[in-house]
């Protein structure tokens, strides 16, 4: 059976499904071809099931210190169960409403394993996609243009390979029926930070390891800082610049493992109940095709240009199989960016420096542009404005004062080259730094702007100002 549409898109997870909504939007016959479930890894195995597990460990963080509020409250109890069935309600509900989006705005979608082909009697060019469905019928998917939207998988250490049960991935570690004593994490990115809290507020003994010389590698070197000195606060074992032997690990008859390792202070044993690798992922671009077709790839990811094409021009490629930010919100605006183009607008190239960056641990992590070093490095002078969020009566309030707002702009233009959160709710106080690099604020203009009191969103207001040296509460 042949399948005839204007914009096929091979991968339903959030670029794929956006580029579909906006293809659709844009009068085009659209077609989703997915493996799995609707959704993607954001859905169904990262973004969203994950969060709903941290608003759990985090509501049972407060109960526990409710007495710092004047609340008196019985013994506190954790049901995991009940845990893990919030989150898997929470996905469903998310899943149906995905569902339905499709259905309003017409687009087909396959269930199969999808795979490129090269000419053929369907069609002239490469582009069409073989899709192998679940009862082992063949369905052909034959498009003007095809969106490549197939995402990431988690990456392996050799010697560290996940069973599932001593080892676990991230995907592993969602799907836990009961939480371990303690937990070693390798890997101290956006995941590992994020699980290393979490496992802390439910209880667990974690021992967060990271190979560079600080978490967080990629964000301002202040907020690595105060997330290593909050982590450790709370008892978290942290280690940096941390060299693994891969071949020690092992397992003993009381359910632990253990690695080997060297750390600056010399050679340790490392320890737990389970270990969680959360060392990257890579991308989904094998096995789908790509040979029948001329695209490139550079270090496992297609190969693309601003306007998200491909080698092949009539081919495009959005999200993690691209490489860079690895966002679900990234790979919505690529799919939008691909959308547009391939209909005959005029959409701009994403501006890296305008996607946001979050870490949802207690305190959240969110940053945009720019860190002070990336701007120092390439040849900005810079002038700095620095909030404590302390020096907030909200935060206060909240009893959450930990962590600060730091503004990176440039000395001579006065533009925001970057701004950098670590405390609470980051992540939804980010959208106004990002609006002020769209519409290329100053941190005058920012600090302009009335923030209402008492709030966080004073923060940013505060640490523009700071830049001149006008903040008013510190």
């Amino acid at each position: 059976m042949t399948i005839e549409v204007d914009i096929a898109v091979l991968g339903g997870g959030p670029g794929g499904y956006t580029a579909a909504i906006r293809a659709a939007q844009l009068g085009k016959k659209v077609a989703i071809i997915e493996m799995d479930k609707l959704g993607g890894t954001c859905l169904h195995r990262g973004c969203i099931p994950s969060k709903a597990l941290l608003r759990s460990a985090e509501v049972y963080h407060t109960v526990k210190e409710s007495g710092a509020f004047g609340v008196t409250v019985g013994e506190v109890g954790l049901r995991y169960g009940a845990v893990q069935e919030r989150k898997n309600k929470t996905v469903s509900e998310l899943f149906t409403g995905l569902q339905y989006l499709m259905r309003k705005h017409g687009i087909q979608v396959i269930n199969g394993k999808g795979r490129i082909i090269g000419p053929s009697i369907f069609s002239p060019r490469s582009g069409a996609v073989a899709v192998e469905l679940a009862d082992g019928e063949m369905e052909t998917v034959v498009s003007t243009n095809l969106i490549i939207a197939t995402g990431s998988r988690t990456r392996h250490l050799p010697g560290l390979a996940p069973d599932g049960k001593s080892i676990l991935s991230s995907d592993d570690a969602l799907e836990l029926d009961a939480l371990p004593s303690s937990l070693l994490i390798i890997g101290g990115g956006v995941i590992g930070v994020e699980w290393a809290s979490m496992m802390n507020d439910f209880g667990v003994d974690v021992t967060l390891v990271e190979a560079a010389a600080r978490l967080l590698p990629g964000e301002d070197l202040d907020i690595s800082v105060e997330l290593e000195r909050i982590l450790r606060k709370r008892g978290v074992r942290v280690l940096t610049s941390v060299k693994l032997d891969l071949n020690s690990c092992s397992y003993t008859d009381n359910s632990t493992v253990s690695l080997s390792a060297e750390t600056t202070d010399g050679a340790v044993l490392l320890e737990a109940e389970k270990m969680l690798v959360s060392v990257g992922r890579e991308a989904n671009a094998d096995q789908i095709g790509l040979e029948n077709t001329d695209i490139q790839l550079v270090n496992g990811f297609v190969k693309i240009n601003g306007m998200m094409q491909t080698t092949e021009p009539h081919i495009y490629a959005i999200g993690d199989v691209v490489g860079g930010l690895q966002l679900a919100h990234a790979a919505a605006h690529e799919g939008i960016i691909a959308v547009e183009h391939a209909c005959g607008q005029k959409p701009s190239p994403l501006a890296a420096t305008r996607v946001p960056r979050c870490v949802y641990s207690r305190p959240e992590i969110a940053s945009v542009g720019l860190t002070e070093h990336e701007a120092r490095k390439q040849g900005f002078n810079v002038r700095i404005g620095k909030i404590p969020f302390s020096a907030l009566g909200k935060a206060r309030v909240l009893g959450a004062s930990d962590g600060f707002v730091k503004v990176v702009a440039d000395e001579v233009t006065n533009d925001v080259l970057g701004v950098h959160m670590i405390g609470p709710h980051a992540t939804d106080m980010i959208a106004e730094a990002v609006l002020a690099q769209v519409l290329e604020a100053t941190p005058w203009e920012i600090g302009q702007a009335i923030h209402p009191h008492p709030t966080l969103s004073e923060a940013l207001g505060e640490a523009a100002l700071a830049v001149d040296g006008g903040s008013f509460v510190f």
